[in-house]
């Protein structure tokens, strides 16, 4: 019977510490989702007269990539979620009046690297910083969208440069409290090396923010992205899209004329 007792309480401890130690090594294959973009897709964007390949100067030297979409009007710098080629977004970002600049996050679509926080909130500073300078474009006017996982870039650049204003779509408060309803068994703050902790910049950010909720996410529940916008320092709005999952938010009826109608209220 001892020898039982003890067997068990071996492996109880290893797997105690062996666990812990497998989703720390694998936490970055869990958090970012890499996608490439085909060469074929490369060729589609090249005959858009409206879509520019850019690529960003960074401090470290990486070739990190972004889709310039010039329309006119204020820019809308955008940061996806964390399985997403931005070069979808092309097509939606087309109508007049506004232009975009999608980053590819390092290792995504045609950027070099790997993904981490650091490098994220990084290339969204120099994304900010490479807008500001284009020609005809009006620094007042540059606004961020954040999607998912990019809520986290994107409040993070609220919290270094001014911004007309920030759109969040399925947002968290942070990565931390998110990966703690997956992983409640584990020791998450001990663990996590990628915190992107918006809701710990949120009380002293003044930039408009809209928020815009997926009633049923099932990926980031809703309750997260309320305390988010709860805790905002600034003026802010919050659409509550009924009915929507985590990846069906740009079908809402909702989703586009929210947008609208936020960035017409600060468009002059």
């Amino acid at each position: 019977m001892d020898g039982i007792v003890a067997t068990i309480l071996k492996v109880c401890v290893a797997v105690a510490i062996g666990l812990p130690l497998v989703v720390y090594l694998a936490q970055d294959a869990l958090i970012f989702h890499p996608q490439s973009i085909s060469g074929a897709r490369r060729a589609e964007i090249a005959r858009n007269p409206q879509a520019a390949s850019v690529f960003l100067p960074t401090a470290d030297g990486a070739r990190v990539h972004a889709w310039y979409v010039k329309s006119g009007g204020p820019v809308i710098l955008y940061f996806g979620g964390n399985a997403e080629e931005v070069s979808w977004m092309i097509e939606a970002a087309e109508a007049p009046g506004t232009s975009w600049l999608l980053l590819d996050y390092r290792g995504y679509g045609q950027s070099e690297g790997s993904p981490s926080e650091k490098a994220l909130v990084a290339d969204a500073l120099a994304l900010y910083d490479h807008a500001a300078q284009l020609p005809g474009v009006d620094p007042k006017r540059i606004y961020a969208f954040g999607r998912s996982l990019g809520s986290g870039p994107a409040v993070a650049l609220a919290a270094q440069r001014p911004l007309a204003g920030l759109i969040l779509v399925t947002p968290f408060d942070s990565l931390a409290a998110v990966a703690k309803r997956y992983y409640w068994y584990l020791p998450v703050d001990w663990l996590l090396r990628h915190r992107f902790d918006s809701i710990a910049l949120a009380p002293r950010l003044k930039t408009p923010l809209l928020c815009l909720i997926a009633e049923r996410d099932e990926v980031i529940p809703a309750v997260h992205g309320e305390r988010l916008c709860d805790a905002w320092g600034g003026p802010k709005q919050k659409a509550v899209l009924a009915a929507a999952g985590h990846n069906t938010t740009d079908a809402h009826p909702l989703f586009w004329s929210a947008i609208r109608e936020f960035l017409a209220q600060r468009v002059h």
